[in-house]
């Protein structure tokens, strides 16, 4: 650029325009920005840090159930088991520290395991044998289900060590109370959005998502990436159940039974395709504040909640039509 060339000279840019205008989190950032106007303008209460606070607490577990979706869905998978792994993986951490069989510290880092072994388990299925990860998912959803039912005796848990709540505590940041539990969901989101967006093992996830074939050839193990995808979600997810323990205050059997489609809708929300190869986990983010922003907005205008689930339901078949037109578009 020289001296006389204007600073925004950028901006008249056909091909930097139209990047910007394609950009995969465009549309739900102006989603999310528009739904905050729409709610600002219905409820007075809308604006305030509390109520952004508690937003924020209503959506850190799908939302960090949703970072393990997007990097399988990345890969052109899908999993409706993370729900019941985590949680399982919850049970599993609340039982064992509240009986004081093991350490605390260790009961959370056992159920951590748990859930990266069914990650493991459904990747070594979904590329070992292979099946399709609809089919492996929806049998370990079962599976995981069964057992945490199965350990926790239809009880739910209480009394647990501070070890497993602590992330629940709040800290003042002005006049809004934060939860530690809420800068974890963050942090994970900045930590993955790196880890896909600098790094060589980002870009072979994106390229194994586009063709797995041209992958191959290309000499990425695609085999071997897409267990360590799968198993690197389960281990997210059981980062999900600390934080779900640490929202709840106790172990509950019943938790998570609607977590995987509300982690799915998060996903497709953000801009990922559900065909791969598409997608950033900052637009997972979006898409899991456009949820909480809309529940939250229309339970302060006295929505009924099956109305709730009405409108994330055409905000689902919306953006997925939006992909599916984008993709003819580009072929």
């Amino acid at each position: 650029m020289t001296a006389t060339t204007p600073a925004y000279a950028h901006l008249k840019d056909p091909t930097a325009v139209r990047r910007l205008l394609t950009a995969p989190t465009l549309g739900p950032l102006v989603a999310l920005i528009l739904a905050c106007v729409f709610f600002s303008l219905s409820s007075e209460q809308f604006l305030s840090g509390g109520n952004f606070s508690l937003i924020v607490q209503q959506v850190m577990v799908v939302g960090t159930l949703a970072i393990g979706q997007t990097l399988i869905i990345l890969t052109a998978g899908i999993d409706l088991s993370c729900g019941a792994v985590m949680a399982f993986g919850s049970i599993v951490m609340a039982k064992l520290a509240a009986e004081g069989s093991v350490p605390p510290l260790l009961a959370i880092t056992l159920g951590l395991l748990v859930c990266a072994g069914f990650g493991l388990l459904n990747g070594l299925l979904v590329k070992g044998v292979p099946l399709p990860p609809f089919i492996v998912t929806l049998g370990m959803l079962n599976v995981a289900f069964a057992l945490t039912h199965i350990y926790s005796e239809e009880q739910t848990i209480s009394r647990l060590p501070s070890e497993l709540t602590v992330l629940g505590d709040t800290f003042p940041l002005g006049n809004t109370d934060i939860t530690y539990g809420s800068l974890v969901t963050v942090a994970l989101f900045l930590l993955f959005a790196y880890a896909l967006g600098a790094t060589g093992w980002g870009r072979h996830v994106y390229a194994l998502g586009n063709s797995p074939e041209s992958a191959r050839l290309n000499g990425i193990g695609t085999t071997r990436l897409t267990i360590g995808v799968y198993a690197l979600a389960g281990l997210v997810y059981g980062i999900a159940a600390l934080l779900l323990i640490s929202r709840t205050g106790v172990g509950d059997p019943q938790a998570g039974q609607t977590d995987n489609l509300d982690s799915i809708t998060a996903v497709v929300l953000g801009g990922t395709s559900l065909f791969g190869g598409r997608g950033t986990v900052l637009g997972t983010l979006l898409g899991v504040l456009i949820v909480g922003v809309f529940r939250n907005g229309l339970q302060l205008m006295g929505v009924a909640s099956v109305y709730q689930t009405l409108i994330t339901g055409i905000l689902v078949i919306l953006a997925v039509t939006v992909d599916q037109m984008s993709r003819r578009k580009v072929r």
